[in-house]
């Protein structure tokens, strides 16, 4: 058994599900990352945690995983090169650890994909700089309008 401290339910708001965020743009910043073994044990991933960081999702978040270790030199030739895009969008060219890509911003492409389990999920398919102009920095897209023409 595990000791609760006292905790009542009637005092705390349940946590909702949450479904995918819609597919789009989204200034957003790494806040965790790890390498973990693959489940078949012959290599790992780095597995990075997106937190969005601005608009109506806000606070949400999304992950994605890069097979940098794997038999599957393909694989590995993908990651490696989503890790540069990722790199070239924060400006951190050389990290020795990937602790240096956190909390740096940028804007990362989401899309829905559906599972093996029929479950809908969202994936991030790209990375990009997170331009500034005069101080002003870009909200979150959804589709092709700036959120000031929606």
């Amino acid at each position: 058994m595990s000791n609760l401290n006292g905790f009542n339910a009637n005092q705390v708001e349940p946590a909702t599900e949450y479904e995918p965020i819609p597919p789009g743009k989204y200034a957003a910043v790494v806040t965790a990352s790890e390498m973990r073994p693959t489940k078949s044990g012959n290599g790992s991933f780095l597995e990075l945690t997106f937190e969005v960081v601005e608009g109506e999702h806000k606070g949400r978040k999304v992950w994605t995983r890069l097979n940098l270790d794997n038999p599957n030199a393909v694989a590995v030739k993908i990651a490696r090169g989503e890790l540069s895009s990722l790199c070239r969008a924060v400006g951190v060219m050389e990290p020795k650890d990937s602790c240096e890509l956190h909390n740096l911003p940028l804007v990362i492409s989401v899309k829905q994909k559906t599972d093996r389990d029929g479950e809908v999920r969202n994936e991030v398919k790209g990375y990009a700089k997170r331009e500034t102009a005069g101080g002003a920095k870009p909200a979150q897209n959804a589709g092709n309008a700036m959120p000031w023409r929606r």
